[in-house]
């Protein structure tokens, strides 16, 4: 069975970065798509970035586009995200997903889940 699990959530203030990490162990996720999402207490979860399993394509929802950048380091099974100019809406449980197949939005589509890390974003 595979495991996911996310390393680097903190507390930062507004305008700071913070670069998260999801270990992948158990097996090979590199034919994988992998995405992070996002849950804000009392909210659903939501997409954030997703990349394929080349790394050569990403997908960002638009709040966070220009802000922050996914990558792959499929050598080392791990997948980052890159969150730079944070602002207190962005404080939430991050978590990191692997889809074989379907829909990078949908949280349902996902085959693993790590745990999840905790960011908090100060004004």
């Amino acid at each position: 069975q595979g495991q996911l699990v996310e390393s680097g959530g903190g507390l930062v203030q507004a305008g700071d970065s913070l670069r998260l990490s999801c270990a992948a162990s158990g097996r090979t996720f590199s034919t994988y798509s992998m995405s992070w999402f996002r849950q804000a207490p009392g909210k659903g979860r939501e997409f954030v970035a997703g990349i394929n399993w080349t790394g050569t394509s990403t997908y960002y929802v638009d709040s966070v586009k220009g802000r922050f950048t996914i990558s792959r380091d499929n050598a080392k099974n791990t997948v980052f995200l890159q969150m730079s100019s944070l602002k207190p809406e962005d404080t939430a449980v991050y978590y990191c997903a692997a889809l074989k197949r379907g829909v990078w939005t949908t949280p349902t589509s996902y085959d693993y889940w790590g745990q999840g890390t905790q960011v908090t974003v100060s004004s």
